[in-house]
């Protein structure tokens, strides 16, 4: 059976290598060279600081692959920003990629929770995305892949990334956000089908405005 990609209100997905961990690996995807993004994990304060200093339209993003949850089914999710400046049109969100298609769950699809520091944490539930409307479906089937991305122009400091209730952790590796359209993957999706690698990669990674069409 094809998988379906489920459009919703965001369009893009990084996608993560497998571990048998939860964690985080840190990248970028910069087809150009433009050298515009990075994706750092600032030890000392175990952050994950993602810039793009380039419009956003250009195809390039940051972000990590969270590792170590293919075979699951999705519970919940969330992660924390330095403010809530930082969440913009949808990004930074959670790319879930499952049997039954792609979810994607931003930073503008749920109320989020201020903090005594002023930091702001982003929960995602059932119950949570309910709450704030069901601007996007609720991930269902089996995990494939998960990732976190930034591809709009600025940047985000982000903490506490959980999924599934387990803190990710920094660990070492490359991230490959391309991978599921690699090896003839393209040809297994259906909605939206794809011409090929390339236009498959470049919907995955960067369909930045859809977040914005159901505001």
């Amino acid at each position: 059976m094809k998988k379906l990609l489920i459009a919703g209100v965001l369009a893009t997905a990084l996608v993560f290598t497998v571990s048998a961990s939860a964690a985080l690996v840190p990248g970028v995807y910069d087809p150009g060279n433009t050298g515009c993004v990075e994706a750092t994990f600032i030890k000392k304060t175990k952050t994950l600081h993602l810039v793009k200093n380039c419009p956003t339209a250009t195809n390039a993003a940051a972000g990590a692959d969270v590792t170590g949850v293919s075979g699951q089914t999705f519970q919940s999710a969330a992660f924390t920003l330095a403010s809530a400046a930082q969440c913009q049109g949808g990004s930074p969100r959670f790319n879930v990629e499952t049997t039954t298609g792609f979810f994607f769950l931003g930073c503008n699809n749920v109320t989020p929770t201020t903090n005594a520091n002023g930091t702001v944490t982003y929960a995602f539930t059932a119950a949570t995305l309910a709450a704030a409307g069901q601007q996007v479906p609720t991930p269902t089937g089996t995990i494939e892949s998960v990732s976190l991305l930034l591809d709009v122009q600025g940047a985000a400091d982000v903490t506490k990334v959980m999924f599934n209730g387990k803190l990710q952790k920094l660990a070492p590796g490359k991230a490959d956000f391309a991978r599921p359209c690699k090896k003839g993957g393209w040809k297994s999706f259906s909605s939206p089908a794809f011409k090929n690698q390339g236009q498959c990669v470049k919907y995955l990674v960067h369909g930045r405005n859809a977040a914005n069409k159901s505001s």
